[in-house]
């Protein structure tokens, strides 16, 4: 369990800052996360569901609709910016997210960690990961 730190959320290319309040990867996480403009390339997943609600700017969800045939994917766009409505993301969403203001930030709140998620560069290369952003296939 760590408390109140301060790092990159997707590994070191990542546009998003995290300030942790609490990562309890057992049972939950509460993290601020700061998104500046743009995305990483890799299309990913998670290894927790997430409950999130955007408190300032916006962010764009590209989702791919056929997580079986990442090879020839269609996509679903969708749109986030500050409301009282919350965003559900399940662990299984092959998504990419995008910072469209210059700063947008996001009070997230996490489950449970599974051991693994994926991240998707296209041309069917997938990457399996697991804790410490280690890959594992």
């Amino acid at each position: 369990m760590k408390l109140f730190f301060k790092s990159k959320d997707g590994g070191s290319e990542s546009n998003v800052t995290g300030y942790w309040l609490i990562e309890w990867k057992l049972v939950f996480s509460i993290v601020l996360l700061r998104f500046d403009k743009g995305s990483r390339e890799a299309y990913h997943n998670h290894a927790f569901n997430a409950l999130s609600w955007v408190l300032k700017g916006q962010i764009d969800e590209l989702i791919v609709n056929s997580p079986r045939d990442y090879d020839s994917p269609t996509s679903d766009w969708r749109c986030y910016r500050p409301s009282w409505i919350p965003v559900y993301t399940p662990r299984e969403r092959m998504h990419k997210v995008f910072g469209i203001a210059d700063k947008t930030w996001v009070i997230s709140f996490r489950g449970p960690w599974v051991e693994t998620w994926k991240e998707w560069f296209g041309a069917g290369k997938t990457v399996t990961l697991t804790h410490g952003r280690n890959v594992v296939q």
